[in-house]
């Protein structure tokens, strides 16, 4: 059994997709610490009664980043531990957590990382792409004029570009990526570790041809192929 320290945050990453893909020391923190703070109180309830935990949860939502972070840092110098979970993967990479870490390593207060699941690394490294260069750029902007700049922005690196997107925006961003990058290798994946993950490889406009035919749901990672 890990010992729990008090007065100290622990970043706990949590499975991405299937529920076992989580660790033994991530199920005892979670077990041992006073206070779960959530990215959704609602979603992280499914995962935590799998594995019968029943600690206190409090939300930790990006909208409302400065006054949870604020709150949380009243709990840790009460003397309370604190474990940080997103809806799925590492807290911190596209999910809430940086400011509240950045605060808690100004008030001295200490901070764990308990490691695990991610959604970027497991797309990159099921890829066959470059994992010795690559960069994590995450959600681009919402606006298809400031995407498309900012993948020519990245144009000169030489390297695996990652992305994340939503299920919503995956088929416009593939449009924006084809206008950039229209001869480069991409491999787009969807519903990492669940039962229908799906890898689709080719240029962008054969990735588009078969999206257009299904039916789009969870969470997706883009990744470019720019060497």
């Amino acid at each position: 059994m890990n010992q729990i320290e008090k007065s100290t945050l622990y970043i706990v990453s949590t499975p991405i997709g299937n529920l076992g893909d989580i660790t033994y020391r991530a199920v005892e923190v979670l077990k041992g610490v006073d206070v779960i703070a959530c990215e959704d109180t609602r979603h992280s309830k499914k995962l935590l009664t799998h594995y019968g935990i029943k600690n206190r949860l409090i939300a930790y939502h990006s909208y409302n980043e400065e006054n949870s972070a604020n709150g949380i840092i009243s709990l840790l110098n009460s003397g309370n531990s604190v474990a940080l979970v997103s809806d799925g993967g590492t807290p911190c990479i596209s999910d809430p957590g940086v400011l509240l870490v950045k605060k808690c390593l100004e008030s001295g207060i200490g901070v764990v990382p308990v490691p695990g699941a991610s959604a970027l690394l497991s797309a990159l490294v099921s890829s066959g792409f470059r994992t010795d260069k690559f960069s994590f750029i995450g959600f681009l902007s919402l606006k298809s004029g400031k995407r498309k700049n900012q993948l020519e922005e990245l144009k000169n690196f030489e390297g695996t570009i990652v992305l994340y997107e939503s299920p919503y925006r995956i088929l416009k961003l593939i449009e924006d990526v084809g206008e950039v990058y229209p001869d480069k290798n991409i491999c787009v994946t969807k519903e990492l570790t669940k039962i229908n993950e799906k890898r689709i490889f080719g240029y962008p406009k054969d990735a588009l041809e078969i999206l257009a035919k299904e039916k789009i749901l969870g969470e997706f990672v883009l990744l470019i192929a720019n060497y």
